[in-house]
């Protein structure tokens, strides 16, 4: 039986490259999209194998939540892996406290910690009957605070901390991790100063930026390779909390 996988931001360059390595190794792929229609047919396009879907989702709306969940029971009323990688974020001094206004922070906590919470609490049931996996993408951030801004890093932080009581929670037929990136190097990440990512490549033990494959290989081993691990979380930051 071919097994299914639901990626959330998979039009994004890091979810692409999640449902790509998915795809690749046999999985029918089904990922959302919150605004971007062109991106999201492209990634799909480019997916091996056949039978996978793309579906337009805002993570905040619990109604657009129930309709992917019915949307995915007609593909399947299992569901073995579960990536959360939608996130939003924006860049706010850590020192301009007025900049992070009331209202940013609870987006910010909103999409990246209430919804992966409400992601698995919908599809628990197909991931029961699978005993499937869930992975959430969190980020070096959490153990770091050094990040976009204040509210992201703490954001990222409750991820890590609900993965683990998601774990428990759900045991043993569920399966939850988190990959923690470092600054992975997409195609928005190439297009900053050169001087500034320099420097981030150089503060890093490996001396060099993370890639979307790397985050995906690892997001692959969490599923399909460390089936005996559940409540960790797998850093993919080329050892940056060690320092230079």
């Amino acid at each position: 039986m071919t097994k299914l996988a639901l990626v959330t931001g998979g039009s994004g360059g890091l979810g692409a490259a999640i449902c790509t390595k998915l795809a690749q190794n046999g999985y029918r792929v089904v990922f959302t999209y919150n605004s971007n229609a062109e991106a999201a047919d492209e990634v799909l396009s480019n997916l091996e194998g056949s039978g996978h879907g793309a579906f337009q989702l805002n993570v905040l709306d619990e109604k657009a939540i129930d309709k992917l969940v019915n949307q995915v029971s007609e593909i399947s009323d299992e569901l073995h892996v579960l990536v959360n990688c939608a996130g939003m974020t924006k860049f706010v001094p850590h020192s301009d406290l007025e900049g992070l206004d009331d209202d940013l922070f609870d987006k910010i906590f909103q999409v990246n910690v209430r919804a992966p919470f409400a992601l698995v609490r919908a599809f628990e049931n197909q991931l029961r009957k699978a005993k499937g996996c869930v992975v959430n993408i969190t980020s070096i951030a959490a153990q770091t605070a050094i990040g976009s801004n204040i509210a992201y890093c703490a954001s990222k932080s409750a991820a890590e901390n609900m993965t683990r009581s998601l774990a428990r929670a759900l045991s043993p037929d569920i399966r939850v991790l988190a990959v923690a990136p470092g600054l992975v190097d997409t195609e928005f990440v190439k297009g900053l100063d050169d001087e500034w990512r320099h420097q981030q490549e150089q503060s890093t033990p490996l001396k060099r930026l993370a890639g979307e494959k790397e985050v995906a290989d690892a997001v692959y081993a969490a599923t399909d390779v460390l089936t005996f691990s559940t409540g960790s979380t797998i850093s993919v930051d080329g050892g940056r909390p060690l320092g230079s």
